[in-house]
Parts: C-alpha cells; structure tokens; sequence
C-alpha cells in the first residue's frame, strides 16, 4: 500500500544528470555527493521513530519516504558492510541514514525501514556503484 501523497516529496537526487560513476563507490564519497544535492540532515532511528539529528524532530513512518538506497561492501572487513538511505520526511528535511547489515545491522533502523512504506529505487543513468542491494559497490 502506497501513500496518495507522493507529490509531497520532491526533487529527488541522483537522477543521473551529471552523476559521477566513480564519485559514488564508497559510503563517504556517496555522502559527499548528496550532500552536494541538499541531502544534508543526517537521522537516526530511535524507538519512537526517525529522529533528525539537524531538528530533533522525530517522524513516523508513514512522515518518510526512502527515495534510494545504497550497499557497500568492505573488501576485507564485514564491519565495512553498510546500507545507505537517501530520505525525505514530509516536511521537506532530506538526508540520509546509515546503517550496518549483517551481524551489525542495527535492530532499530532494519525495524523502522520495514514499517515505511514508500521505499523505492530511483533509476540512475549512468548507473552508480554501491547502488541497492542487487549490486555491491567497488
């Protein structure tokens, strides 16, 4: 089930125009580059919700759409391994939040990102390494 209110989220980053292949292959230069795009509040999953770390507003969420979502594997350690979420809340605070997968996934994060229900992958042209899960960055 979708949110009706799709419109409310805007702009979305990393469309391909003028994206970078090679400026997107890690968690950092990934972030970087957002940044560059407006995604700059970065949230932390709490009980209660989504927390923005720029507000403190707390969101719920059905508030939060994950726009896109990036994996990144270490080459030599599983710690390495990391989920990137590119967010926008329905009062228009965009940003990322962060997250372990494998044994350090963290429970709060993996919980609040299967109650949202508009996730989805934005189509990048051209493609980007560390993009969704069916691909590994690097």
């Amino acid at each position: 089930m979708k949110n009706e209110n799709a419109n409310e989220f805007k702009d979305r980053p990393d469309k391909g125009e003028g994206s970078d292949h090679d400026s997107m292959k890690t968690l950092s230069s990934t972030t970087n580059k957002l940044s560059q795009n407006g995604y700059v509040t970065q949230f932390k999953a709490l009980k209660e919700g989504l927390e923005s770390l720029e507000t403190h507003q707390i969101f719920a969420p059905d508030e939060v759409k994950i726009i896109n979502f990036y994996r990144f594997e270490g080459e030599s350690d599983p710690s390495d391994n990391a989920i990137l979420y590119v967010v926008e809340t329905s009062t228009g605070e965009k940003g990322t939040l962060t997250d372990a997968y494998g044994v350090y996934t963290d429970q709060k994060v993996s919980e609040f990102v299967q109650q949202v229900e508009q996730i989805q992958k934005v189509d990048t042209n051209p493609p980007i390494e560390g993009k969704p899960e069916d691909q590994e960055a690097g």
